[in-house]
């Protein structure tokens, strides 16, 4: 039980968490990689690399001790993390393995002068009340995914059934069920978890739908990153007819229902979760507007599959911009705030959802607040790490 000491010495912490979060959350996935190798398929070594996997959950575990007396100023965060386990199946007894290495992890990153007894007692509280809520959420998600059409519990056997490329460096991989039984549908928006053996070491990773659970198949489609081991992997190793597991559909950012006009913003590999947004808005009569960034048209996916829909849909309107010059595009260079306007409706009484890089990103957040675009109606995903706990 969290007692209100335990919540004051958490707060007291947060200075500390300020200025050196990342250095002892670096120095904890160190500690759990190397003592714990029944857990570390479920972390993208490039991500542990680059630093972006402890930025995340520094980022993470600052937020949950600010707001320990009000978790649900969190917002989106605990929902995204909860979602990113279902994806990759994270369960009850992985916890405690997390739990203690973040709690020796503190004990000696900050020495024993500041992890006191009391600290590490306060902190452990605090770790096991987030645990105990991320885990019945979690069990919450399975009951409903086993039970629901189509659904299942864990890892399901797939087969790779096809494979066509959509640029120079994406992919698509077209999976079916090897009992040949229904699947489970997915929101548009939702990722999928792979569980590969590559060199006989298991790796797991999610990988966004890029189209409706539709004629029994999942597609995903995959960037080849360079030194990627999972996308190098896709690309050149795994062929038709092989077999992997697939985890059941996941994921919070999902198109919503609404009759405001929709504006899909995408750039590079982010297209992918656009795609079945884009499927599933035009069954609806609301405007789209479809914008979608690139280097070039060499490395733009999916092109003509959207203008073949504009062409048969009056109600969307698809505009493209490329950083270099090249085959037409509606607008050569980086996307600005001059150009969206233009693209954007007239009414800001829209629904906004955008993905891809983080400057990107950044980029397309400020532009939407400086054209009228209500926060509130703006939804975007940052491709990356969760805040995984």
């Amino acid at each position: 039980m969290l007692t209100a000491q335990d919540r004051a010495i958490v707060k007291s912490t947060v200075p500390l968490l300020e200025s050196g979060g990342e250095a002892l959350i670096t120095h904890f996935y160190r500690m759990m990689l190397s003592e714990h190798p029944e857990v570390r398929s479920m972390f993208n070594q490039a991500n542990q690399a680059s630093g972006d996997q402890p930025r995340a959950l520094a980022t993470g575990v600052l937020m949950y001790a600010r707001h320990i007396d009000q978790l649900d100023q969190l917002g989106d965060l605990v929902a995204r993390i909860i979602n990113k386990h279902v994806a990759l199946q994270i369960l009850p007894e992985h916890y405690p393995i997390v739990g203690s290495c973040l709690l020796r992890a503190i004990e000696e990153v900050l020495g024993s002068d500041i992890a006191t007894p009391q600290v590490l007692a306060a902190w452990g509280a605090a770790y096991n009340q987030l645990a105990d809520i991320l885990i019945g959420a979690e069990a919450a998600i399975y009951d409903e995914k086993a039970a629901a059409p189509g659904g299942w519990r864990g890892g399901r056997e797939f087969t790779l059934v096809s494979r066509v490329q959509e640029s120079a460096e994406i992919t698509s991989f077209y999976f079916r069920p090897v009992d040949q039984q229904a699947i489970l549908d997915c929101a548009p928006g939702q990722y999928i978890g792979l569980k590969l053996i590559i060199d006989g070491e298991e790796v797991r990773r999610n990988y966004s739908l890029s189209a409706l659970a539709q004629a029994g198949h999942y597609r995903i489609s995959v960037k080849r990153e360079a030194g990627g081991v999972v996308s190098n992997f896709l690309h050149d190793r795994l062929h038709v007819g092989d077999t992997l597991e697939l985890f059941p559909p996941a994921g919070e950012f999902t198109l919503a229902p609404s009759d405001k006009p929709l504006v899909l913003i995408s750039g590079g590999v982010g297209i992918t979760p656009t795609l079945p947004m884009l499927e599933a808005a035009l069954a609806t009569q609301r405007p789209i507007h479809f914008i979608h960034c690139a280097r070039n048209a060499d490395v733009h996916a999916f092109r003509t599959w959207v203008d073949d829909l504009a062409a048969q849909h009056p109600q969307l309107q698809r505009f493209y911009c490329y950083a270099e010059q090249g085959e037409p595009a509606d607008h050569v260079g980086l996307l600005t705030e001059d150009v969206l306007a233009r693209w954007l409706p007239a009414d800001r009484d829209l629904d906004a959802y955008f993905l891809g890089p983080k400057g990107f990103m950044g980029a397309v957040k400020r532009q939407l607040k400086a054209l009228g675009v209500p926060e509130n109606q703006s939804r975007y995903e940052f491709f990356g790490p969760a805040a995984a706990l």
